[in-house]
């Protein structure tokens, strides 16, 4: 399914001026607070009525203000969940995912109450009121009151924002679940790096009302400076890599990836699964022979193809790796004492204990053709 939006609107002293096309799996509005996001998406539901342009998704034109149309929200079968679960307090779980197939026509619904049940994990939790819940509870609730509308498309307004550390954890493998396991794309609003790139297929930058940049997520992420100066730190390479074997003895998982195998702490999945690899470019180190009597465990050869100023002293450095992009952040000193150029064999080095949950996460599965 291909969403496209083109669209020109003013709130007040802000103006959004975007244009995009995405046929990805779970596409993410990305970019700081202010940037538009939950502008556009509101505009995709039907909440705003944008001033001019036109919103299509799936061959369906939903927006064209040339020609007078605008379908009503709810007439877009488009599933919403919002930061803040919106759970009707008086109603069960159960109650309130049955509301979300109020508005679709019984012919037109295609999701049943135990396959999303199931794919939630909310089972337990049927016949007990929204204020016995935790906060990942209520979002999982919402989530499925969403899937149960049966719709063509879900947007998801940054669902995790008002969750904490722990709760973002018990919701994020869901969220990978409904990716994954239904054929309904998601378009998924957040500022946070880690998020998009556990999740994300394709990606959409936006900075101050307007589209900088749109693309798959590993060569999105790659362009440090497309990303929020807060979040810079956590830029870098994105790998789509293989479980190869795990090392139980060391309690390390072995990765198989383009660039060569990767060592990470031991990770609960299976061999031969997916795995999406984040490596941050503050991580990595340049070594310009093969490293001897070294700790870090993880030594990628390549070959310098760009180098690109950073912020104050640093530099960042891309490293081709067998076609697969690493990236380093170091200093201009380090540069110079090093003598880095273009087309040099280097070293990409990186400390197996580097990697964490954030950084680690199952990788989207690959598609058959035709």
């Amino acid at each position: 399914m291909t969403v496209v939006v083109d669209i020109s609107h003013r709130l007040g002293d802000f103006e959004i001026d975007a244009r995009f096309e995405s046929a990805g799996r779970l596409t993410a509005l990305f970019g700081p607070s202010g940037s538009g996001k939950t502008t556009l998406i509101n505009m995709i539901a039907g909440l705003i009525r944008p001033d001019k342009g036109r919103i299509e998704a799936d061959g369906r034109v939903l927006v064209d203000t040339d020609a007078g149309l605008f379908v009503p929200k709810h007439k877009r079968r488009i599933g919403m969940v919002f930061q803040d679960a919106r759970l009707f307090p008086h109603m069960s779980v159960a109650s309130n995912l049955r509301y979300g197939r109020w508005f679709t026509p019984t012919v037109e619904r295609y999701a049943s109450m135990s396959a999303v049940v199931d794919l939630l994990g909310i089972g337990p939790l049927l016949d007990r009121r929204p204020a016995k819940l935790s906060g990942g509870e209520k979002q999982r609730v919402a989530i499925g009151r969403a899937l149960l509308a049966s719709p063509r498309l879900l947007l998801m307004d940054e669902p995790l924002a008002s969750l904490d550390e722990a709760r973002k954890a018990e919701i994020l493998p869901y969220i990978e679940r409904l990716r994954d396991e239904t054929k309904i794309p998601i378009v998924y609003v957040s500022h946070s790096i880690s998020e998009v790139v556990r999740l994300a297929s394709d990606v959409v930058v936006l900075a101050q009302g307007k589209v900088a940049a749109t693309g798959p997520t590993g060569t999105i992420m790659q362009r440090l400076d497309l990303l929020p100066t807060e979040e810079r730190g956590e830029g870098g390479a994105v790998l789509d890599t293989a479980v190869l074997r795990h090392d139980e003895a060391f309690g390390m998982t072995v990765l198989g990836s383009a660039a060569g195998d990767i060592r990470v702490p031991l990770l609960a999945t299976p061999a031969g699964a997916p795995v999406r690899l984040r490596i941050r470019a503050r991580d990595v180190m340049i070594a310009t022979e093969q490293p001897t009597g070294l700790s870090a465990l993880n030594i990628l050869p390549g070959t310098i193809v760009a180098i690109e100023p950073g912020e104050g002293p640093t530099v960042e450095i891309a490293v081709d790796c067998n076609g697969a992009t690493v990236l380093a952040r170091i200093t201009e000193q380090s540069r110079q004492t090093l003598n880095l150029g273009l087309g040099r064999n280097v070293y990409a080095v990186v400390k197996t204990v580097s990697f964490d949950r954030a950084n680690t996460s199952a990788g989207l599965p690959v598609e058959a053709d035709g």
